[in-house]
C-alpha cells in the first residue's frame, strides 16, 4: 500500500530535536585517515555508518582504499563496531566481482562482524545493483544516458538475472537498506519523506534510502554550513550524509580545521546521532512503511536527475 506522505517533523527519541548520521564510502581511505576521522567522531558522540569492502584485491581496482583483508584495518573496524558504529557494505571489493565472489564477501563480512550487513551503498562495479541508468526510468533514463555519454549504464548488472555478476536474490535476502538518490539539501527526510521505501520496479532491494550531498570535503562542509545546521534543527529533520572521508578531510596528517569546527558545532546541538540502519528502523516504526507508486518514483527520479545535471550531485 502506498502512503504518499508530505514532509512532517518527527518526534525524535530522548527529546532530541533532529536526527543526523553519515554513510561513509571507503573509496580512497587509508587506515590512518579512518583512525583520525572516526576517533574524532567517536569522541564527539557521533555514531555513524562505514561501508567496507570485505574481499581483498584480486584484480585491477577502480578505486583506492583499504579492504578488510588488512588485519589492522579490520581490527579497528571491530573496535568501532563495539563502540556503536555500524559496519555496512560497499559491494564486495574495489573492482567488479562475480556472484560467487559477492556471496563469499558476505560470508566474510559475517565472520568479521558477527552478522550480515544491514545497510549498503553501491560502488561503481558490474555487481552494483540497480545502478547507473537503472536508477531511473522512461525519459529520465534517456536523458541520463545522453548526459553520461552512455558509459555508466554498462557498469551495473547486480540485478540482471543470468549475468555473472547477478546477486539480486542474495541482496534481497540478506541486506535491508540500500542508498539511492542523493540531494543537495541537509534535510534528507524533507527531500525524501517516504524513506525507507520499497520500489515494486526494483524488487531485489528490500528498502531504499536517500542521502544528502557530501561526496568530498568541500561538498560535505557546504551542506553542513551553520545556517543549514540551524535549519535542520528548526525543521526537526533528519540528515543522512553521503561522503567519502578519504576525499579531502585530512591534510598533512591532520583533520581539516573547518571539518573539525563544523562537527564540533553540530555535536553541541541536541541531535540524535545514530547509525543509518538505526535511524531507518526508527522511521519505519514512526510513520510506517511505504511502497512507492509511479508518481512518487517520478518525483524522486526527476528531482535527483535535475540536481545531478545542474548542481553536480552524486
Amino acid at each position: 500500500m502506498t502512503h504518499p506522505l508530505p514532509y512532517r517533523a518527527i518526534p525524535w527519541p530522548e527529546d532530541r530535536r533532529f536526527a543526523f548520521t553519515i554513510f561513509d564510502d571507503p573509496d580512497g581511505q587509508s587506515l590512518e585517515v579512518t583512525q583520525l576521522v572516526y576517533s574524532f567522531l567517536a569522541d564527539l558522540g557521533f555514531r555513524t555508518s562505514l561501508g567496507v569492502w570485505p574481499l581483498g584485491i584480486r584484480r585491477e581496482t577502480n578505486s583506492g582504499g583499504e579492504t578488510c583483508a588488512n588485519p589492522d584495518y579490520r581490527i579497528f573496524l571491530q573496535q568501532l563496531q563495539r563502540k556503536g558504529f555500524e559496519i555496512a557494505f560497499h559491494n564486495a571489493a574495489p573492482h567488479p566481482c562475480t556472484r560467487e565472489e559477492v556471496i563469499e564477501s558476505l560470508e566474510l563480512f559475517r565472520s568479521y562482524f558477527g552478522n550480515p550487513p544491514r545497510a549498503m551503498a553501491n560502488h561503481y562495479n558490474t555487481d552494483a545493483i540497480y545502478w547507473g541508468s537503472a536508477r531511473v526510468e522512461g525519459w529520465r533514463r534517456a536523458v541520463y544516458n545522453l548526459a553520461t555519454g552512455g558509459r555508466k549504464h554498462k557498469l551495473c548488472f547486480g540485478h540482471v538475472e543470468g549475468h555473472p555478476s547477478f546477486w539480486g536474490d542474495v541482496c534481497r535476502d540478506r541486506i535491508r537498506y540500500c542508498r539511492n538518490f542523493v540531494y543537495a539539501d541537509i534535510n534528507t527526510l524533507r527531500m525524501c519523506p517516504w524513506m525507507p521505501y520499497s520500489d515494486p520496479h526494483r524488487p531485489y532491494v528490500r528498502d531504499w534510502y536517500s542521502g544528502s550531498e557530501g561526496a568530498q570535503a568541500d561538498a560535505f562542509l557546504r551542506t553542513l554550513q551553520q545556517q543549514h545546521q540551524d535549519r535542520l534543527e528548526a525543521e526537526g529533520g533528519a540528515c543522512i550524509m553521503y561522503t567519502h572521508f578519504g576525499h579531502g578531510f585530512v591534510e598533512n596528517g591532520q583533520l581539516k580545521p573547518e571539518f573539525r569546527r563544523t562537527m564540533e558545532r553540530l555535536a553541541a546541538k541536541r541531535g540524535w546521532f545514530v547509525p543509518v540502519s538505526a535511524l531507518l528502523d526508527f522511521l519505519v516504526k514512526a510513520k510506517g512503511h511505504t511502497a512507492i507508486d509511479d508518481d512518487i518514483r517520478r518525483q524522486l527520479e526527476t528531482r535527483w536527475l535535475l540536481e545531478k545535471l545542474f548542481r553536480g550531485t552524486s
